[in-house]
């Protein structure tokens, strides 16, 4: 099986609501860009790239993309470099790309995961075989909160639990008093057997801020604070001065990320992305690395549609240490059932079935490859 070309499409699909961070206040969630992978035997692999311009590692270590920079590395650089190349052999892929054109991890990783549903089709396995097997039948759901007034907080929190989510992530960085004030109303509004996590996306503005408001916010049993500071200094001083576990996202990019992390003590977990990295075959170096040294993990994302989605849980259930409640939406698809609130960000998709969500648990879909059916006239519908 060869690659003989690609499709890019630039998507926008219809909000439930919006959905903010603390370094991420103005721009809009759902605008993602499909590839349509094609090969010589007729089988099509899909992949998505969440990409957003204000996504970075700190001190501009890692620069942000754009659902058009995708587009363009995509189909100007790494296309070329990968022509004619079997999608199973994965690692010779990411060499050529590697070679072709330096960083640009989510447009890389569109490619790596169209290639893994190409590969899972054509061997007749679902992509979690082809990343080691099956850990766990599902990924545990962190309903996420975005930074909304707390009294929407709480009501949706309280939806979402009634819908079956176990564990709530609230978006925090930008108000400490508002941060500590919705973790204690949202412990007294859930009760006491609801975990709460706590996000701040690097939105305090001093280390010692971090650890006043992480250390008022402990007294609600908070499970983990994740990257409330920017770069792994500022999150071992963090994680030296309070009790509760300290997450690392936008510090945790890539193999080398944990490394540095594990030898300055600035994390106990961390985010693992099919995409910061630059796909499946690298999320997986990095989940080895990070095992290794003894960290776990969830599975973190950017509100992925539901190819890239299938990717996050396809991850998650082959990941042994990536057991962590993890922010993957509950793909919806219009005027199917299925719970309206519990991390729904989108009102529909473009796939052509909703995804499962039982006991909490999200489910990846069955069938070889991603296991999903892409909706053309639904992409057609949504082209942004």
């Amino acid at each position: 099986m060869q690659i003989t070309g690609a499709d890019f499409f630039i998507v926008r699909l219809p909000k439930r609501r919006e959905h903010t961070w603390a370094s991420n206040i103005k721009l809009t969630i759902g605008r993602h860009v499909l590839v349509r992978l094609q090969t010589d035997e007729g089988i099509v692999g899909w992949g998505e790239s969440p990409a957003l311009p204000t996504w970075g590692g700190a001190n501009g270590r890692n620069y942000g993309e754009t659902a058009e920079t995708v587009v363009h590395v995509g189909r100007d650089h790494l296309l070329p470099a990968i022509t004619g190349c079997d999608p199973i052999h994965i690692a010779a892929i990411h060499d050529r790309m590697d070679k072709a054109i330096k960083g640009n991890p989510y447009a890389k990783a569109a490619i790596d995961i169209a290639c893994h549903d190409a590969a899972g089709k054509a061997l007749n396995q679902p992509v979690w075989a082809l990343l080691g097997g099956r850990a766990r039948e599902g990924v545990l759901v962190a309903h996420s909160l975005g930074l909304m007034p707390t009294q929407q907080c709480v009501d949706e929190a309280v939806a979402a639990v009634e819908e079956g989510a176990r564990t709530i992530k609230v978006k925090t960085g930008r108000d400490g008093r508002r941060d500590v004030e919705v973790v204690a109303k949202l412990r007294d509004a859930l009760g006491p057997d609801v975990q709460i996590r706590v996000d701040g996306n690097e939105g305090y503005a001093t280390v010692h801020e971090a650890i006043a408001v992480t250390r008022a916010q402990e007294e609600f049993d908070i499970l983990l604070c994740e990257q409330p500071v920017a770069g792994a200094k500022g999150l071992a001083r963090v994680a030296a001065a309070i009790s509760a576990p300290v997450m690392a996202d936008e510090s945790a990019w890539n193999a080398l990320d944990i490394i540095e992390l594990d030898q300055t003590d600035a994390a106990a977990c961390y985010s693992l992305y099919t995409t910061k990295p630059g796909g499946l075959y690298r999320a997986r170096q990095q989940a080895d690395v990070a095992a290794t040294l003894g960290m776990y993990s969830d599975i973190g994302g950017s509100i992925e549609m539901g190819v890239g989605n299938a990717a996050n849980l396809h991850l998650g259930v082959a990941m042994q240490t990536s057991w962590l409640p993890s922010v993957c939406p509950v793909t919806t698809v219009k005027g199917t059932e299925g719970p309206s609130v519990a991390n729904v960000f989108y009102t529909d998709d473009i796939v052509t079935e909703p995804f499962r969500f039982v006991d909490g648990q999200l489910l990846p879909p069955d069938g070889p490859g991603l296991g999903v059916e892409v909706d053309m006239d639904k992409v057609e519908a949504y082209l942004d």
